[in-house]
């Protein structure tokens, strides 16, 4: 029998000198401070509401985005959707990996219900290396008609491939483990293929001046916040609108 068992039926009190438990009080401490977690973590991630005078709006004398431009992206979703929502990123970019969560769910919730059409930009800084290899595979894998399934890949496995010496050994194993035409990837890997592509898209973004990736826009109006609470709530606003507007 343990000392706590035999004490607790004996009656006998801790011997002098020697403190009680206190694991009842760290271990009500310890629910305490996860349960503030969760609620801050619900705070900062909760979608505010749609008429929160928080959410962004367009700039004053805003034009609506060229649409035109959209050619040079890579898009899915209703091309005559109500709202468009355009990111420009870096797949080496740790936080467009972490906005591409936020992107995925908007293509589950809005695009494929045919709300929202996404466009996602190339925009490879300088300062990553990998970034142009890894848009080309996504370009690559497009052309057998899995871009966002590679798209998504290469945001989930950032940590993989971005440091790496042969980052197109890396996409080419992704491309047999997706059942992509292994000769028909590398070969469009080995010719760069996209290069022009992908550089047509960092123009755009600079032709818009773009400074930081992700930059994500609802139609014309840009997120300070880029994630899945601001981003849903200006959706629904923008989709309110149109509604009315009808």
């Amino acid at each position: 029998m343990g000392e706590a068992k035999r004490r607790k039926k004996t009656g006998d009190t801790a011997p002098k000198g020697q403190p009680r438990s206190q694991k009842p009080l760290i271990i009500g401490l310890g629910a305490g401070v996860v349960a503030l977690v969760i609620a801050i973590v619900y705070v900062i991630t909760a979608p505010p509401e749609p008429t929160s005078d928080d959410l962004p709006t367009a700039s004053e004398n805003a034009k609506p985005f060229p649409s035109q431009l959209d050619q040079y992206g890579v898009s899915v979703g209703d091309p005559d959707a109500p709202v468009v929502v355009r990111e420009f990123a870096d797949y080496q970019c740790p936080a467009c990996q972490q906005f591409s969560s936020a992107a995925k769910q908007l293509k589950n919730t809005y695009v494929d219900k045919g709300q929202v059409r996404f466009v996602y930009f190339d925009f490879p800084l300088p300062q990553h290396d990998n970034a142009v290899p890894a848009a080309m595979a996504a370009r690559c894998a497009g052309d057998q008609d899995n871009y966002w399934a590679m798209h998504d890949r290469l945001f989930a496995n950032q940590i993989e491939w971005s440091g790496s010496d042969q980052p197109a050994e890396i996409f080419e194993r992704y491309a047999r483990e997706m059942g992509l035409e292994s000769r028909r990837f590398e070969r469009c890997m080995d010719t760069q293929l996209h290069l022009e592509d992908v550089e047509q898209s960092r123009q755009i973004a600079v032709q818009l001046q773009i400074a930081r990736t992700p930059t994500v826009l609802v139609d014309n109006i840009r997120l300070s916040r880029p994630g899945w609470g601001q981003l849903s709530a200006v959706v629904e606003r923008e989709l309110a609108e149109e509604q009315s507007a009808n």
